[in-house]
């Protein structure tokens, strides 16, 4: 072909590079048009193993409260959620790096074995530090899942296909999140919490077993593993220390301090390990394109900016506007659904716009509706916080979704598991960090605008239902200068998402 085209050359009947995107196209057209054996199956694998995963969260939040009296947990409360987010965190780039060598299926089904196992140990637990236990054992499994199944679908559909596919499965996390608190309350209000872990047992076999029969992977050439143990090590100690000191932040800032000094000293010994092994946990050689460690800071500084609106609004508007629970979960519900729709954008969008351009601009909008709730006073119109809210959804169902797109694109085919588990670290990270700093710099300022009313007495206003209406001015005025603290942290991070990809060197679409 490229004699003949030499040959035409003089007639300027065709041009080379024309050519070569006439030979790419058409190899593109080919691997998405012939549809691998059994991708039906698992896509529906995939789509289980999500709503499966991300329902584990709003449906073990609904029935915390009855965990908590049933099995006198109240002194280890928090742990019931960390555990899980905490072996899930230090798992997933290990599962990664297992699944870029050893293959897809293997690690995944061995991790839905773990989940599974996990869920029903939960659901059995006679007692709170049992339960505790089986819900990292939980995290050790959906450290493998969760990434795994970004991963497959970038193995079955191509670039100009995945994002796409990738806004369908997030309507599996959308469903979760209408009709994970509505499953929790019934299960726990008809028969008893240890259904809400019970509920997932089946969804666990039937995802193993839809793998089992549909996932065909390309045999691979033997390879010997080379375990990065200090790798994993040093991983451990940076986050374990983190995210405990994270938690103390609040209570007891000195170890708080001295958790986060050893975090940074762990994060430092792990980079300088990664650049010595031979066969490194995370490879660095994904970091060497700046625009793909623009797409991981994104997606973690705007998961934290999400932890914000989804925890903050209903507080705000159960606490200072007296509406009821349920009134207050409709605004996180109107987010949740723009997230859905506007996620189908992302594929028409990244042909059309250079990245960093998209990201700028959605981002610096959504900044200037934060920045009114810096200074929102008491008679802030509730419908605005809907309007913020749906602000929300859309921009970070665009920006997010196409963080996971361009994180695996931007990678060679070898690291597309360990690339996609490091947006999900990030992503997991960004919510768990942030959790955190919110609720510190909301007690901390709370506490330092008391003006003679009680801490005890704030407490109660923001535990106040509409029934039961709590009205303190005092009271109320420190809340809402906490919340403005609780702000000002999500517009500074909104800042440095802009800077941060303001700094992307790529100026072109992506292709």
């Amino acid at each position: 072909l490229t004699k003949l085209f030499v040959a035409l050359k003089p007639f300027k009947a065709l041009d080379l590079n024309c050519y070569n995107r006439a030979i790419k196209e058409m190899v593109g057209h080919m691997s998405t048009s012939t549809k691998p054996q059994g991708r039906g199956l698992v896509m529906a694998a995939v789509f289980i193993a999500t709503f499966m995963t991300s329902v584990e969260v709003t449906i073990v939040t609904t029935a915390l409260p009855a965990i908590i009296s049933d099995l006198h947990g109240l002194a280890y409360q928090s742990w019931i959620m960390s555990a899980y987010l905490l072996t899930t965190a230090i798992t997933t780039p290990i599962y990664g790096k297992l699944a870029d060598t050893l293959g897809r299926r293997g690690v995944f089904q061995w991790g839905v074995v773990l989940f599974t196992l996990g869920t029903l140990l939960s659901g059995l637990a006679p007692h709170i530090l049992l339960l505790i236990l089986a819900r990292a054992l939980q995290g050790i499994g959906a450290g493998a899942v969760m990434p795994l199944t970004f991963t497959i679908i970038a193995d079955y559909y191509d670039f100009a296909h995945r994002a796409n596919v990738l806004a369908l499965n997030n309507t599996a996390w959308g469903l979760s999140a209408l009709v994970g608190p509505l499953i929790g309350g019934f299960l726990v209000d008809q028969l008893s919490w240890h259904w809400v872990f019970f509920v997932n047992v089946p969804l666990g076999i039937l995802v193993f077993g839809l793998i089992q029969i549909g996932y065909r992977e390309p045999r691979r050439e033997h390879v010997s593993l080379t375990i990065d143990w200090l790798g994993i090590t040093w991983l451990a100690v940076t986050l374990v220390a983190l995210l405990l000191g994270i938690q103390a932040l609040d209570q007891q800032p000195w170890l708080a301090a001295l958790l986060i000094v050893l975090a940074i000293v762990g994060g430092y010994l792990l980079i300088r390990q990664e650049h010595r092994a031979v066969d490194p946990l995370i490879a660095p050689q994904m970091f060497h394109r700046f625009t793909f460690t623009v797409q991981i800071l994104t997606a973690l500084l705007l998961s934290g900016v999400l932890i914000g609106y989804q925890v903050y609004f209903p507080i705000w508007l159960q606490s200072l506007y007296h509406l009821g629970a349920t009134a207050a979960g409709l605004v996180v519900t109107s987010s949740s659904v723009l997230w859905l729709t506007s996620s189908f954008l992302v594929g028409p969008l990244i042909k059309r716009m250079v990245p960093r351009t998209l990201t700028l601009a959605l981002v610096t909008i959504l900044t200037l509706a934060y920045l009114l709730l810096t200074f929102a006073s008491s008679s802030f119109p509730v419908w605005a916080f809907y309007v913020i809210a749906m602000i929300n959804g859309t921009v970070m169902g665009i920006v997010i979704s196409m963080n996971t797109v361009l994180s695996q694109h931007l990678v060679p085919d070898r690291y597309v598991g360990s690339a996609t588990s490091i947006l999900t670290l990030g992503r997991s990270l960004g919510q768990t960090i942030m959790t955190g700093v919110y609720g510190a710099v909301l007690t901390l300022v709370i506490r330092a605008n008391l003006h003679g009313t009680s801490f005890k007495a704030v407490n109660a206003a923001i535990s106040a239902n509409s029934a039961t209406t709590v009205h303190d001015p005092h009271a109320a005025a420190a809340i809402l200068t906490g919340l403005h603290g609780v702000f000002i942290m999500v517009v500074i991070i909104m800042l440095l998402v802009i800077v941060i990809n303001w700094r992307d060197p790529n100026r072109d679409i992506i292709q």
